[in-house]
């Protein structure tokens, strides 16, 4: 007999699936048109279905529903979607990108996010009462690194491929990806300084040694830092992704030698080097995040790779972007921790609080770090204002909470942590929430703001690296960044890929009139022309049929 089982499972997969396709059904308007991406939406909508609001989506109650799983599950869940996409976005980097500009990938992630480090925990220990120091710099740590995901919006989105230049485009994806790997020495050594011990051995490699009355335990930190993080964590990651992503490359370059590889799975291949490097880092101990970062720069490391993806009209890399997005934000959505937001009497954080922090964040974390490096990298920053617009978009998002859950397993229970170890506890939660949530909404709304300063003010999209792409389909939106040649191609301008075409035989600079212009940025004239070329599914299907 039929029974009615509202299972989490079936709670969980019906909203995923619902939201899916009604953002599908507009997804042009959404992303072409108002710049909004996948994470706003989709954390809005884990808000409104979270345990604050309609109560359908709540961790705390899948599975065996046991006490504090939910902090697990939101670790394994932000490990497998950063962990896939920053192979993803290792690859789509252009061959030997990571050689070719060391110099400004060295300055991203030692000086620059040094400055930042410490500019956030200022801002933190302004803020947030009764800190320490040493809890600030924790979380500081915490917030370092710039969201690969939602950094795309910058690097590769509709607004980016309009009006950002390539090579500014490559260093922030660049940046994204590998600092979120490179936040471990940062977070580490904050941690080997407050972790508190007392009558024990003080052995050199001890984990669980840190921080006592005798100063010579400065030294003893130190020494665990330098080993446990410089070495293990951040040397050994380095090296495994290295090796990882050469033998993938190797291997890839053999099977398509011999055609043993079908399309399906060289397609695949990047999310299951991911899960992969996920799973075997995770069980070594050692940072699968810049692993998988360094494997897909590995994996492309002479071009070859992203070419053969580009020449099989590769779709499923993006597609496997977009589920992981909505489920991953959607998650985070239900995850934040309202009722920690005003705790006056605790931890003294309240709502003005946080929102002077979110404030002072976003001005000071990285844009006056940005302001006194970017002469040291012409090659990629031309002038003062691309250094405020990439210091302006260092978002805070799923890195940040990865962060967050990775730091509190470092430190025992509230019942038996010491006095400033359960002052971190308290506050570290709600103050790096804040601040992705804050980063979300911030940044989500900044782009289609600034889209219409620049439609006010005339600025002119870029009309550079012009590359003839086909249509694939008549029912297919112009892209934003594009004009139509015939009735089966494009002559697309500023993609994020590297052109594989001859550019010599296209227009470099094709001269706009209003009519061209008006194509690009809502399709009037030539939308009108393509219109005129499609014909009805259900007339097509008659006509076939008859």
């Amino acid at each position: 007999m039929p029974t009615l089982d509202v299972s989490e499972l079936n709670i969980v997969v019906s909203i995923l699936g619902i939201f899916t396709v009604l953002y599908g059904l507009v997804a042009v308007k959404i992303k072409g048109v108002w710049y909004l991406g996948e994470a706003l939406p989709a954390v809005l909508i884990g808000m409104l279905l979270g345990p604050i609001a309609a109560k359908f989506l709540d961790a705390k109650r899948w599975g065996s529903a046991a006490e504090d799983q939910q902090d697990a599950i939101t670790l394994g869940v932000m490990r497998v979607m950063i962990g896939i996409q920053l192979v993803i976005a290792g690859y789509q980097l252009p061959a030997r990108y990571i050689q070719l500009h060391c110099r400004a990938v060295i300055i991203c992630l030692v000086p620059i996010m040094a400055l930042m480090w410490l500019a956030t925990s200022v801002c933190i220990l302004a803020t947030i009462p009764k800190l320490t120091l040493l809890a600030t710099l924790v979380i500081g740590a915490c917030v370092t690194s710039t969201d690969p995901i939602l950094s795309q919006a910058v690097a590769k989105g509709p607004f980016a491929d309009k009006y950002v230049a390539r090579p500014l485009r490559e260093i922030i994806s660049a940046e994204a990806g590998a600092n979120d790997g490179f936040a471990s020495p940062f977070l580490m050594l904050a941690v080997n300084l407050l972790r508190l011990t007392e009558h024990r051995q003080a052995t050199l490699v001890e984990r669980g040694r840190g921080v006592g009355a005798d100063t010579r335990d400065v030294g003893i930190a130190l020494g665990n830092w330098v080993i446990e993080t410089l070495i293990y964590i951040v040397l050994l990651a380095t090296v495994y992704g290295v090796v990882t992503g050469y033998c993938a490359r190797i291997g890839v370059r053999f099977s398509l030698s011999r055609r043993w590889i079908d399309s399906e799975s060289y397609l695949l291949f990047p999310t299951a080097l991911g899960l992969f490097i996920v799973g075997t880092c995770g069980a070594l101990g050692t940072s699968d995040l810049l692993a998988c970062f360094v494997a897909g720069c590995a994996l492309n490391w002479d071009g070859q790779f992203l070419a053969e993806t580009e020449r099989r009209h590769d779709e499923v890399n993006s597609c496997i972007d977009v589920i992981l997005n909505f489920g991953g934000f959607m998650y985070i959505g239900t995850a934040i921790p309202w009722q920690e937001f005003h705790q006056p009497d605790t931890t003294g954080i309240t709502y003005p609080r946080l929102l002077g922090l979110g404030v002072l964040v976003l001005l000071f974390r990285r844009i006056p770090a940005l302001l006194l490096t970017y002469k040291t990298m012409p090659g990629v920053i031309k002038n003062w204002k691309e250094a405020v617009f990439m210091g302006y978009f260092g978002p805070i998002g799923v890195g940040a909470v990865y962060y967050l859950q990775h730091t509190r397993l470092l430190f025992p229970k509230e019942e038996v942590a010491s006095a400033r170890e359960r002052e971190l506890l308290d506050a570290i939660c709600p103050v790096v929430y804040f601040l992705v949530l804050f980063s979300i909404l911030v940044h989500g709304l900044s782009i289609p703001v600034l889209s219409a300063i620049y439609k006010f003010c005339n600025v002119r999209p870029i009309t550079e690296d012009a590359v003839e792409i086909r249509r694939r389909s008549i029912y297919m939106a112009t892209p934003v960044n594009a004009f139509m040649c015939d009735r089966e191609t494009f002559i697309v301008y500023n993609r994020f890929f590297r052109p594989l075409a001859n550019i010599a035989s296209l227009p470099i600079a094709h001269p706009r009139t209003r009519n061209n212009s008006d194509s690009i940025l809502t399709g009037s004239e030539e939308e009108k022309r393509s219109q005129a070329q499609i014909v009805p599914i259900s007339r097509a299907d008659s006509a076939s049929t008859a």
